[in-house]
């Protein structure tokens, strides 16, 4: 049990409250200027420090690509056939790996791991918290989104070894071929379901049965896009088959603000802090982020870590502030929007009594480059504190 007084808490849904904490099992069980600290609490004195939720990345690769280990640690990309939704990130992400650390001591306390770009169905994403030890137990929802891809990196994949894909259309061609199948696959389980007929059901496909949530629109395709043409590429595909979809990256979305509100799909901007290091990052720039949050647009921001190495979430919103966009907004991004765009907002995002207890305590304004983090708590309990 802990209880922290005399808080500025920033809820994010409901406002800053001035006042205490109390968590207990886990979770936040109650907020407010009237509660007074069981016998047995854990008492974080809070006066003059700002009391925030956890951040969340929605898109990164955390615990895939391992800080410094080279090809050993390199678990993110199946390179050896560009159709594979049967994969899932559980079963590749090290917890061990230091960037983990790095993460929670920075106030980000869950995270979307997502299989790398290379392949244009990629395979399924999770989102799990940054402390633990045991993957398993870290995890918030699996799956949460099914991953694809556009543009160069599957071109570069494949085309360079004289293999499918080898162009923008015939990544397009394999996704709808793979989502066809795997719709007859799911009409033909039904079909035999309805009529109670089970030799006439399909034999067993992992990668196809990997589809099946994404056809019932349980998670959205997770799409790596960031020239405008592949963002509506990825948009053209969602309405064939009335999917479910999020545009990550969505380096070129300032250049389409009205189509994008037109659309409505949620939007994943990053990672901004990083080069220009390909064709399509080339209008690669922090103000589109806030150019689309100005136009009414939900927007998260993204590190694609370790693109931009996960530490710095807090940076590249305060940074996306510097260049237009508004700070309650730039919180929100990396808060209460990734955890609606992930489908975990009943339990992450936000200070509220029932949801998880994950929070953050800082010294001072977030965005700024000097600010520190002196405590996070993930599910109720102490995992740093700044000595």
């Amino acid at each position: 049990m802990i209880f922290i007084k005399n808080a500025t808490i920033n809820t994010i849904t409901e406002g800053i409250i001035i006042g205490n904490l109390l968590i207990e099992n886990k979770k936040i069980k109650e907020i407010g200027n009237d509660i007074v600290a069981p016998l047995d609490a854990t008492v974080i004195d809070a006066k003059g420090c700002l009391v925030l939720p956890g951040f969340i990345d929605a898109h990164t690769h955390l615990g895939l690509w391992e800080d410094g280990m080279g090809t050993e640690g390199i678990d993110g990309n199946e390179q050896t056939d560009p159709i594979t939704p049967q994969l899932n990130t559980i079963d590749a992400i090290n917890p061990m790996d230091i960037t983990f650390n790095e993460a929670v001591k920075s106030g980000i306390t869950s995270v979307c791991s997502t299989p790398g770009s290379a392949n244009p169905i990629g395979g399924q994403a999770i989102a799990l918290k940054t402390y633990g030890k045991i993957v398993d137990k870290m995890v918030i929802k699996n799956p949460v989104a099914m991953k694809i891809a556009f543009g160069e990196n599957p071109k570069n994949c494949y085309g360079g070894n004289e293999k499918t894909p080898q162009t923008r259309m015939s990544i397009a061609a394999l996704i709808r071929e793979t989502l066809r199948k795997a719709q007859e696959y799911l009409d033909g389980i039904e079909k035999s379901q309805l009529e109670e007929d089970y030799t006439k059901k399909p034999e067993y496909n992992m990668k196809y049965e990997s589809l099946i949530p994404v056809l019932k629109r349980e998670i959205p395709l997770k799409a790596h896009a960031h020239r405008v043409d592949d963002m509506f590429t990825a948009i053209r595909i969602a309405k064939e088959f009335d999917l479910k979809l999020t545009l990550d990256h969505c380096t070129e979305g300032h250049l389409v603000v009205d189509e994008l509100i037109e659309e409505g799909y949620p939007i994943l901007v990053g990672p901004s802090l990083t080069e220009r290091s390909k064709i399509e990052l080339r209008n690669l720039t922090f103000e589109t982020a806030g150019i689309l949050s100005n136009s009414g647009l939900n927007v998260c921001l993204i590190t694609d870590h370790p693109v931009t190495p996960i530490q710095y979430l807090p940076l590249c919103a305060g940074i996306a502030i510097k260049h237009g966009m508004k700070e309650e907004k730039a919180l929100e991004a990396i808060t209460i929007n990734p955890a609606k765009v992930l489908g975990i907002d009943n339990r992450v995002g936000s200070i509220e009594v029932g949801k998880d207890a994950d929070i953050v305590i800082w010294d001072n304004n977030p965005f700024e480059i000097n600010s520190n983090v002196l405590y996070t708590i993930i599910d109720g309990k102490i995992v740093y504190k700044k000595i």
